[in-house]
């Protein structure tokens, strides 16, 4: 899977914005169309957006635009223009606002009759997917199985939050009042479920407070902990934090191969189904536990230190 561990948003309306974040360390960049840039501006971002991804230097980046979501006008003209224009230097397209599977399986037909036209490979544009409402939520398991092309599962806290009347206005923050446990709990956990099932990336949304780092680290911590793969950042100065929250620490990577290497020779030498590391006993299980801290970490470019 692609590393995803910060990802940038980028307003397609500011040319300024999408030479700089070319020189970022996110590990994905979403050029927007959608909330970021206003109505009578939407047509020059698409612009803005073919010519960044055309003449860019996106080395090392995942590369993503957020169209419009299906209620708008804009939607359709978003997605010909940037695969029309720029479809070869385009790795995924985010819909916004998904709230059922149908929306997921328009996208992927259309983006497969571009495909065809213009002659790209047919399958090889991903599709990041949005849940930002309840009813998104209810039928996240429908979503997350709608179409080979889904990559990601990303959660629209602001959105969300207005969709259940939650009774705060601070993103990303516990509501006043809500004293005891996680009012985001359940919710990041759905995501995550259905975005397992269907061996899916999980992507935590924003928060807002930009010159809050603690706080932008302590909210990251909680999704990372759960096992998210990343989050959004809204600012440079958040990327840093979140490629640090998201990654193994270098002591846990060199124990996952460790145990990797060990539980190899076990049972290939050994013909062992357990074996002792120290003293540690591991068995598949073990195993396991250990691709996933041993993948995130070679995702984060990590080098062993213990051999």
């Amino acid at each position: 899977m692609r590393s995803r561990r910060s990802c940038l948003a980028v307003p397609g309306s500011n040319p300024r914005f999408l030479d700089k974040a070319q020189g970022l360390p996110a590990d994905e960049v979403f050029l927007d169309l959608e909330d970021s840039v206003a109505p009578q501006a939407k047509e020059q971002a698409r612009k803005n957006i073919v010519a960044a991804l055309r003449t860019g230097d996106w080395t090392g980046k995942t590369r993503v635009v957020r169209v419009n979501d299906l209620s708008t006008s804009w939607t359709y003209r978003d997605v010909i223009e940037i695969v029309e224009g720029a479809g070869d230097a385009l790795d995924c397209v985010m819909l916004p606002k998904v709230e059922d599977a149908v929306q997921v399986s328009w996208l992927d037909t259309l983006l497969t009759q571009i495909e065809k036209s213009v002659g790209l490979p047919v399958g090889g544009i991903g599709v990041e997917a949005q849940i930002e409402s309840a009813r998104g939520l209810v039928n996240v398991d429908a979503i997350a199985a709608a179409s080979p092309r889904l990559e990601t599962l990303v959660f629209g806290p602001a959105d969300f939050m207005a969709s259940i009347n939650m009774r705060t206005l601070v993103v990303g923050q516990q509501p006043p009042g809500y004293t005891e446990g996680d009012a985001y709990h359940y919710v990041l956990m759905r995501i995550l479920m259905a975005a397992r099932t269907y061996d899916l990336q999980a992507i935590d949304g924003p928060y807002l407070q930009i010159k809050d780092l603690d706080g932008f680290a302590k909210v990251a911590r909680r999704s990372a902990a759960l096992g998210f793969d990343g989050k959004w950042v809204l600012h440079p100065t958040q990327i840093e934090a979140a490629n640090e929250v998201y990654s193994p620490t270098q002591e846990d990577y060199d124990h996952a191969e460790l145990i990797l290497d060990a539980y190899e020779r076990s049972t290939t030498v050994d013909r062992r189904g357990a074996v002792m590391l120290g003293d540690e006993m591991i068995d598949e299980a073990s195993r396991k536990m250990a691709l996933v801290v041993a993948a995130k970490g070679r995702a984060a470019g990590l080098a062993r230190t213990k051999g």
